[in-house]
């Protein structure tokens, strides 16, 4: 019998901003319950935020392993089938490597992990497991997005040339981390970051879109990372020169200083025959630039399957015309992953559209991406290998 998945979710209590829109996203199918949390690293509010949530007494914890243990000796009617780590960039894998020795699922905010190896550590361990992994890199869950991706696959627009990817916010323009700024704090902090601040945090979306629309693979880049604000203990902005494994090339900027940017995150990809371009505060637009026509505008809308990839229109929720936007795109990349678990438990195979959200693999790029962006930066060399 079908029946809703059960989630449990690691951090992301009441003054979390990200636990509330993956809880929207999860919520937005019909096909998730909330069933337990350990919310937060602070008691009082663990039981607050469960209290809000309407958690049962029993099944709001206090720690991680708590929860995990508790929930692995319930029957298979009542535990959770997966859990959503919503945690800062260093207390992700403990809890996903956890989860995933005692059966469950993971949903996992990006970057991955705090380092390529604990990345390594999860992707070895699913392979031994047969779990999915679901990596959170919203913006793959745009349908446009979708749509360019497909575009390219069937080569539409010939070989691909040039990709060039911008990422700038202008929210860290000031010390923000010294002002009570939480959200400041930690991903500013190496010690909960990680080695790279602006990077890691927004320049992997960037790498991960590039990557993901046009279907390479970065094999060198060089890097410049800068920390404009003094003060600050992590890069605030920086620039990569790509190179892709079909000889393309590319430039990525990062920046958190980039003061009246919103979330201005932006896509080209230019190709033998033309162009397409994508941005993220526009995201019902694809433009197709054409060598020798004029430019072509594609929308977003599920009643557009005559002229749209199935990949775009499985990831449609309305007809043309009605914006969809980041809360919708999150919830795209919730609603395939629990497809693929639903689609299984019923023994079945998942389409292709359904695989459709990050994974693994992609984190293990991100985190290659955070240390290779890292030691070019620091090269006296002008190109520096993408390593995994």
């Amino acid at each position: 019998m079908k029946r809703k998945l059960r989630m449990g979710m690691i951090g992301g209590g009441k003054d979390a901003f990200i636990g509330a829109i993956h809880r929207i996203a999860a919520n937005m199918d019909g096909l998730i319950e909330l069933s337990c949390g350990a919310l937060s690293i602070h008691p009082e509010t663990a039981i607050q935020s469960g209290e809000m949530l309407f958690l049962p007494k029993e099944r709001t914890y206090l720690t991680y392993e708590e929860m995990l243990q508790a929930e692995s000796k319930m029957p298979a009617d009542k535990r959770i089938d997966f859990v959503t780590i919503v945690t800062p960039n260093f207390a992700h894998f403990a809890p996903a490597m956890m989860a995933l020795d005692l059966g469950f699922h993971v949903v996992i905010e990006k970057p991955i992990t705090f380092s390529l190896d604990e990345a390594k550590q999860l992707q070895q361990k699913l392979a031994t497991t047969g779990l999915h992994l679901c990596l959170t890199h919203t913006y793959s869950g745009y349908p446009m997005v979708k749509q360019a991706k497909a575009m390219i696959q069937v080569n539409t627009l010939g070989k691909i040339r040039k990709v060039w990817v911008e990422y700038p916010q202008g929210w860290l323009s000031k010390l923000s981390e010294r002002e009570g700024n939480a959200q400041a704090a930690w991903r500013t902090d190496p010690k909960k970051s990680g080695k790279s601040g602006a990077m890691g945090d927004i320049g992997t979306h960037a790498a991960h879109l590039a990557e993901y629309i046009t279907g390479l693979k970065i094999t060198h880049l060089c890097a410049d990372l800068n920390v404009m604000v003094e003060g600050r203990a992590l890069d605030d902005d920086g620039n990569v020169l790509l190179k892709f494994n079909n000889g393309a090339a590319g430039v990525l900027m990062a920046s958190q200083v980039a003061a009246g940017e919103e979330n201005a995150l932006k896509i080209r990809v230019y190709s033998e025959n033309g162009g397409i371009e994508w941005a993220q505060q526009e995201p019902n637009t694809l433009l197709v630039k054409w060598l020798d026509a004029p430019t072509q505008i594609l929308r977003a809308g599920s009643n557009y399957t005559d002229r749209l990839s199935t990949f775009a229109t499985h990831n449609c929720r309305t007809p043309g015309g009605h914006p969809e936007g980041y809360l919708e795109a999150f919830g795209n990349i919730y609603h395939n992953f629990a497809l693929t678990l639903l689609t299984e438990q019923q023994g079945q195979k998942p389409s292709a559209e359904m695989l459709d959200f990050p994974s693994v693999a992609e984190g293990v790029r991100g985190m290659a991406f955070i240390d290779s962006v890292v030691a070019s930066a620091y090269s006296s060399e002008k190109w520096t290998p993408f390593t995994e």
